[in-house]
């Protein structure tokens, strides 16, 4: 029995089409050696099997139904919804390891001052376990700067308070990709992480309706979330330092591959960016 000061979880689970994987999803948080106390799963507008599946395999699940809206809305709604102070998320194509919760409840009474862990996680790329690289390691700490390259913490990796969203807000709907490397960015700007080694995850890779598949120049996204973080001026001035410097090295790739391409529209996006922030593309 957990005490009156046990981190009390509500996962929210966003889905698109994906009933192929969402039931592997649904049993890796059903069976966890530490229950979670509440389970969403918001249905983002499905057309396959998913009300089926849902409706008769798995009745005890609470669902929300909304018209297609993409993953951060779906995520957002989950948040709005859910009872509990603390929020887990996993993508309905990952897979928790049986002492997930259990792990980072551990962790996060054992550093109360803390508000948002996560942890290691194995990757699967069609079929195939593979190691990540150098990279792609995950960090704790004050790692703001570590996240500036890419994406370095996984929404399905993740416990977190819910006071974090009312201070940096929630994943923003007007991004359809790397819109976990942009809400990253906000609240590694203002919180110390809290990060577990231990691999309590699998993720999965390589199909088709992945967002990292579906858009081409994952920086195109990600330039906008380091345009937002300088406009938003609660940067000390190192981290200052540090965005600007990758928003060149960003823009400067973007923009010579839109040449290439005779992409006109995103060479002009890449020279006004630039311009407003004082970065030569030269």
């Amino acid at each position: 029995m957990r005490t009156r000061h046990s981190v009390e979880i509500s996962v929210v689970i966003p889905t698109f089409n994906r009933a192929q994987t969402l039931g592997r999803a649904l049993k890796s948080v059903l069976t966890q050696n530490e229950p979670a106390d509440e389970l969403i799963v918001v249905d983002d507008g499905s057309t396959d099997e998913t009300a089926v599946l849902l409706a008769q395999e798995y009745p005890q699940v609470r669902v929300i139904r909304q018209e297609n809206q993409g993953v951060s809305a779906a995520r957002n709604t989950g948040i709005g919804a859910a009872a509990h102070p603390w929020l887990a998320f996993l993508d309905s194509d990952d897979e928790w390891l049986p002492s997930k919760l259990a792990v980072q409840r551990r962790a996060l009474a054992e550093h109360p001052e803390l508000r948002f862990c996560h942890a290691d996680e194995i990757w699967i790329r069609n079929g195939k376990r593979v190691n990540p690289m150098k990279k792609h390691a995950k960090q704790g700490g004050w790692i703001y700067d570590q996240c500036l390259a890419l994406c370095c913490i996984s929404p399905s990796a993740v416990v977190m308070h819910r006071s974090i969203f009312e201070e940096v807000g929630l994943f923003d709907v007007s991004l359809p990709a790397a819109e976990d490397y942009d809400l990253w960015l906000r609240l590694c700007a203002r919180y110390e992480v809290l990060f577990v080694s231990e691999k309590l995850l699998t993720r999965y890779g390589g199909h088709q309706d992945q967002l990292s598949q579906k858009y081409w120049g994952m920086d195109r996204f990600r330039v906008v979330a380091l345009s937002k973080m300088l406009r938003s001026s609660q940067l000390p001035e190192t981290q200052r330092c540090a965005t600007v410097e990758m928003l060149c090295r960003k823009l400067r790739v973007l923009n010579n591959g839109a040449r290439k391409r005779e992409n006109c529209e995103l060479a002009s996006e890449c020279r006004k960016m630039a311009a407003e922030f004082g970065i030569s593309l030269a």
